[in-house]
């Protein structure tokens, strides 16, 4: 008698094949539990299509090939069916399969001889399946999506897009061009427009619409006189656009040369011919000059390609030839500081294109750079240490211990402590008491909010300097790293890629500190509250971590080797602290939960 699983009604034997990567003993079991006693109600999970048991191997073959579709065994819980491993995992997790498993007349331990239990009906394919396909880390707070070009890139992107409008316009590549770099690259723009009113666009374009047809060309013609220089000998050659203004190559040489070298122009490069606005293309300058003002024009034309597009810009490194592209906005610009590394190990900010100033955005970046450049601080000092005369108003310096006071502009007398006049003091001629006097109050006020203001700016900039300081002498150490990793190979015996934990911690302490001294311009600006206390404090850990690790890092050279993992060990945890702080500021920046005393729009 075939072995059946029984449901509602009289169950058809279920022909189901083993898995090639498990061998299973079930069917003696199942067989002899079904000739013993009639079959139990045994619900096991369904198993995916491509994935099945054999119930019997002895008489189901010829049943399964009448079924149109072999029965299949129901959940415990409910009557929809389970799809995969994970609902199996589900039940068993549960315990509901247990009981089952326990009202049953199968006998599940004799089988499993090589699995134990749930394992029989797991595949390793499954678990494979159920693996998520991204396993790169959560992108950061602080971090940005961006990508650097080469020139051939960008130059790639222009081809690119010219073939794309020229195919729709139907217009020759570089009158394509020519109206896509008018139109600062925006090809929808382009085509909207042109699509409205064609001949309005290229006219403004430089192009025109009635334009002769014939491809530009030298030419010597009979009788011809350049209206430049007045030349008029026979076989002179000349050249003119599709405009027809002709002149002499010589003129049009000087021309060109002047306005791609001396004055960088290349996009809009007109014709010569007096209030001609026809631009020259590409093909028709390449017939004039030389090969290295050649070379120069497209230089300038990729220049203009990338300082017209919002999401491209250039690395600001020197000698550096690498483009960025980056998708934040400028409005975005308050809530985020988008910092990019340049393939040329150069590290800005995509917004302003200044160095890392990272977490600072950039409104309070020029905020801070304008205070400490400019003379507001001088003034602060002076008002911090003079006071105007109360007659005159001219600016007076104490310049030793008596109150006694003489204006030497107006020898107008007065009292330095409370600024009223001297004849009213009485007999105290150098204790003032008169601490009372409104005039004198107010004064005394705001020479005191000025003091104020100057210790906590003065307190913030030193910290700020400092760290540029010590950035830069951390810079002059790094230039020494490689002759001390030398030195260390020599005297240790160490391989070079054993010394390289020396420039890793020379990278984290320039990284760090470049953070770190913006720190203190970002806190500058920064209203009291809990949060500040947080951000100081991961301000403090950073701090201390990079101060333990310069000291280390200037240890003599023979003491190095012996220092290697505990110098390891810090280099990773100040990059850990640096993560830590730049994370948790720049999540608040976003969510706007920063409260700052100026307006950063």
């Amino acid at each position: 008698m075939p072995a059946a699983f029984v449901g509602d009604e009289a169950a058809e034997p279920v022909t189901k094949t083993p898995p090639s990567t498990r061998k299973r003993k079930l069917v003696d079991s199942i067989t002899t539990s079904a000739t013993s006693q009639p079959p139990a109600t045994i619900e096991l999970p369904k198993r995916k299509a491509s994935k099945t048991t054999t119930a019997s191997v002895h008489d189901a073959n010829a049943d399964a090939e009448q079924a149109a579709l072999p029965a299949t065994p129901q959940t415990l819980s409910s009557d929809k069916p389970m799809d995969s491993d994970d609902d199996l995992n589900s039940v068993a997790s549960s315990g509901m399969l247990g009981e089952a498993m326990d009202d049953s007349s199968v006998d599940f331990d004799a089988a499993d001889s090589d699995d134990d239990g749930l394992e029989d009906f797991q595949d390793d394919e499954s678990a494979f399946e159920s693996q998520p396909k991204d396993l790169r880390p959560a992108k950061k707070a602080f971090e940005v999506d961006f990508n650097v070009y080469s020139p051939g890139d960008i130059q790639h992107q222009q081809d690119r897009q010219v073939e794309e409008v020229a195919t729709l316009l139907e217009q020759p590549a570089e009158q394509t061009a020519i109206l896509l770099r008018f139109m600062s690259w925006n090809k929808e723009r382009l085509i909207e427009q042109y699509m409205d009113n064609q001949e309005e666009v290229l006219d403004k374009a430089g192009l025109g619409a009635n334009m002769s047809s014939n491809p530009p060309r030298l030419e010597a013609i009979d009788g011809f006189t350049c209206d430049i220089c007045c030349e008029d000998e026979p076989g002179l050659q000349s050249f003119a656009m599709n405009c027809g203004h002709r002149f002499c190559v010589d003129c049009y040489r000087q021309y060109l040369g002047q306005k791609i070298r001396e004055e960088g122009e290349a996009a809009r490069i007109k014709c010569p011919g007096d209030g001609c606005n026809k631009v020259m293309d590409a093909k028709s300058l390449d017939l004039l000059v030389t090969s290295d003002l050649t070379d120069r024009y497209h230089e300038l034309l990729m220049r203009t390609y990338v300082d017209d597009k919002e999401n491209l810009k250039w690395c600001p490194a020197p000698n550096c030839v690498y483009a960025v592209e980056c998708g934040v906005k400028r409005r975005d610009l308050t809530r985020t500081v988008p910092t990019v590394n340049c393939d040329c190990k150069h590290a800005f900010c995509f917004g302003c294109t200044l160095a890392d100033h990272q977490p600072c955005p950039c409104a309070l970046v020029r905020k801070w750079l304008k205070k400490c450049e400019d003379d507001s601080e001088t003034a602060n000092w002076i008002s911090a240490n003079t006071k105007e005369c109360p007659k005159c108003g001219s600016t007076i310096e104490k310049n030793g211990g008596c109150n006694h006071m003489t204006c030497r502009k107006c020898r107008h007398e007065f009292c330095w402590m409370c600024m009223g006049l001297w004849s009213e003091h009485g007999t105290s001629w150098y204790n003032c008491n008169r601490f009372e006097e409104k005039s004198g109050t107010d004064a005394r006020d705001a020479q005191a909010s000025s003091r104020k203001s100057l210790e906590r700016y003065l307190h913030y900039y030193n910290r700020y300097a400092n760290h540029e300081q010590s950035a830069k002498l951390d810079k002059d150490i790094f230039h020494k790293t490689e002759k001390k990793m030398q030195l260390l190979q020599s005297s240790s015996g160490m391989s070079w890629i054993e010394v390289q934990f020396l420039e890793a911690a020379s990278q984290a302490l320039q990284q760090c500190r470049q953070t770190l001294k913006w720190t203190y311009a970002f806190a500058y600006y920064l209203a009291r509250n809990n949060q500040t206390e947080i951000f100081e404090d991961n301000q403090k850990d950073l701090e201390m971590a990079v101060e333990n690790l310069s000291e280390m890092f200037e240890k003599n050279t023979d003491q190095l080797a012996g220092l290697k993992v505990d110098m390891m060990d810090k280099t990773s945890y100040c990059m850990r602290r640096r993560v830590i702080l730049l994370d948790d500021t720049a999540q608040r920046l976003k969510e706007e939960g920063w409260t700052f005393n100026v307006d950063l729009k």
